[in-house]
């Protein structure tokens, strides 16, 4: 993969964000549904995160000095299989099967039924723990790898976050980058519990904190290389993303949680997003 010192083909990423979307919407149209929000507003997360700033060799996803990503919310995982189709590390005709009975593509990621997952999802509130486990024991192995972690705001929600999040500061896990995805929903509709100011929480919690579009790839990559550079802390990058991003039909619903649409509907979205991304 591209090393992240590279000055970063902004062109590139567009297009990969694009091609995403692209495969998200083949994965939804194949059983007609799926967390479509939730994965366009990352799209531009994952474009920067797989084709810049990652050290991931496809071709050795166990590879021991490999940076960890734990994506906790295991319900996006239609996002994570549209980048793993776009570095190969699965099959692109696989993704038609997403959500389907024995398909490797489920709807909620589970550790060992595709390689590059590095955790199961469902139960949230998880991954922050996993990840900041995971930071410290790289650091005792003297490993040089990162963990990065991502994390919903409802997730904020969870007393266990907040632990991990106290565990980490203590431990100054500064191999530790947490991405905070802040779309401003829950299954139905806005947060139960309002969570903000995010950026604040953090501070207190002893992180570095920056907070950036997420749906802008300059900002994403001008975070990550921030993230990259400081020293002696935990960092997290608070991402504003907007669910349903790329299309602005899907952008506009307000439950954009699960999206269920009419078969005949999925070409026209295609249409819309070819469209509106020219």
């Amino acid at each position: 993969m591209p090393s992240p010192n590279e000055t970063p083909s902004f062109s590139h990423l567009r297009d990969k964000a694009l091609q995403l979307r692209r495969n998200m919407l083949i994965q939804a149209a194949g059983k007609g549904q799926g967390y479509l929000g939730q994965g366009f507003g990352l799209a531009e997360f994952f474009a920067a995160l797989y084709f810049h700033e990652l050290n991931f060799d496809p071709k050795y996803p166990q590879a021991p000095d490999r940076d960890r990503f734990y994506m906790s919310t295991g319900h996006y995982s239609i996002a994570l299989w549209a980048v793993f189709a776009e570095i190969g590390l699965i099959p692109k005709d696989t993704l038609t099967t997403y959500g389907a009975d024995e398909s490797p593509l489920e709807m909620s990621t589970i550790e060992g039924h595709v390689p590059g997952v590095e955790m199961t999802g469902g139960s949230l509130g998880h991954g922050l723990g996993i990840a900041a486990g995971a930071a410290l024991g790289l650091r005792i192995q003297n490993n040089p790898a990162r963990v990065f972690v991502e994390i919903s705001d409802g997730e904020l929600q969870e007393g266990s976050t907040w632990e991990a999040a106290t565990a980490a500061s203590a431990f100054r896990l500064d191999n530790l980058v947490c991405f905070n995805d802040c779309n401003g929903i829950q299954a139905d509709g806005a947060l139960v519990v309002p969570m903000e100011p995010v950026a604040d929480k953090w501070r207190a919690f002893g992180w570095d904190v920056q907070e950036v579009d997420g749906n802008a790839l300059e900002e994403l990559i001008g975070a990550m290389h921030w993230a990259r550079a400081r020293r002696g802390k935990p960092k997290v990058i608070v991402m504003r993303t907007r669910p349903g991003r790329g299309i602005a039909r899907l952008e506009a619903r307000e439950q954009a949680h699960f999206i269920r649409v009419e078969g005949n509907e999925w070409d026209t979205l295609g249409r819309e997003l070819e469209l509106e991304n020219a």
